[in-house]
């Protein structure tokens, strides 16, 4: 019997699967990611979470023929490691993955892949069309795109292309992302970036009556779309992040033309009245070419574990097509 693995590693989880050759899964594991103090420590974390997905279907990890990741970034591919990832601790600067989970597995058939472009071949892989351009956009701690063009998802020479979050949105540059740059659509409109955009808002205009714990400690982007129609200060935050990332978005349309955007990630899946729909009623009144349809991911969490496992099981491509051949 052959089986293949799908990891994803986040900057809140790392999630496995473990999958025969039709793709029924068979064992899964998930846990929080490590947080430090170093990258070898979020590595062991990934090749302890892969190994109790292994257990979890009874399998050794020596029987993977192949294994996916979809991972944060951003990566050094001919080391295969994540490097000085922007939503983990500063002492986290390099994370190795491929050849690590190389050894675990005793196969050189493994496959890595920025987060979203995992995502990207797992909307492919899962949908009834497969379409060769779309584009799969992810609004969670950060944001990121997988990009599908003539039917090639992009990678880039490095393996970074799709960071669209870290394209400037705001010319002024009033925030600064946690990449270190100003004014990239991850400082506004991220998981990570509302709660700071909320505060500065409050502080331009002090008048402005609201609820919102600004100065708690754990004050997060959840406590702003749970007053949403409720608070006159959360309903400006999502007004304006609506705004950046319709800009966002349109840059993206007319960067790659695709016939499909499918959007996933916690704050665009939680919230998708108030993050999704603005944008469906506003983007045609800001694109001068094709519209397309723009979707919430159906496979929620599990895009991105779905898109490794699918690039696994297609030798990289995420293609179905590839499994007739």
């Amino acid at each position: 019997m052959v089986y293949y693995a799908g990891v994803d590693l986040g900057a809140t989880n790392v999630r496995a699967v473990v999958a025969e050759a039709d793709g029924t899964t068979i064992g899964v594991s998930r846990n929080a990611t490590p947080r430090g103090p170093t990258g070898i420590d979020v590595t062991e974390g990934v090749l302890a979470t892969l190994r109790e997905a292994c257990t979890d279907a009874g399998v050794a990890p020596e029987e993977i023929e192949a294994a996916g990741i979809g991972s944060i970034g951003p990566f050094d591919l001919v080391e295969g490691a994540v490097i000085d990832p922007a939503n983990l601790p500063d002492s986290i600067d390099r994370i190795p993955l491929t050849g690590p989970i190389e050894m675990l597995i005793d196969s050189e058939e493994v496959y890595l892949h920025n987060d979203t472009n995992a995502g990207v071949i797992g909307e492919r892989f899962h949908s009834d069309r497969n379409p060769d351009d779309m584009v799969y956009i992810t609004i969670s701690s950060g944001i990121g795109a997988g990009v599908c063009c003539d039917g090639k998802v992009l990678d880039g020479w490095d393996g970074n292309a799709g960071e669209v979050g870290h394209c400037v949105v705001d010319p002024h540059g009033r925030l600064t992302c946690g990449c270190g740059h100003d004014g990239h659509w991850e400082a506004y409109c991220s998981g990570n970036g509302i709660p700071t955009y909320a505060r500065l808002l409050a502080e331009d205009d002090p008048t402005i009556d609201t609820d919102l714990p600004l100065e708690g400690p754990e004050f997060t982007a959840k406590d702003v779309f749970d007053l949403a129609g409720e608070d006159e200060l959360a309903d400006y935050v999502i007004d304006q992040v609506t705004h950046w990332n319709a800009i966002g978005l349109t840059n993206v349309i007319h960067s790659f033309s695709p016939i499909v955007v499918s959007f996933g990630g916690a704050v665009a899946l939680h919230n998708e009245k108030l993050i999704v729909d603005p944008l469906r009623e506003r983007i045609s009144e800001m694109v001068m070419a094709n519209v397309p349809e723009i979707t919430v991911t159906e496979m929620g969490d599990d895009v991105v574990v779905e898109g490794a496992l699918a690039s696994a099981l297609t030798q990289g491509t995420g293609d179905r097509r590839r499994l007739r051949e």
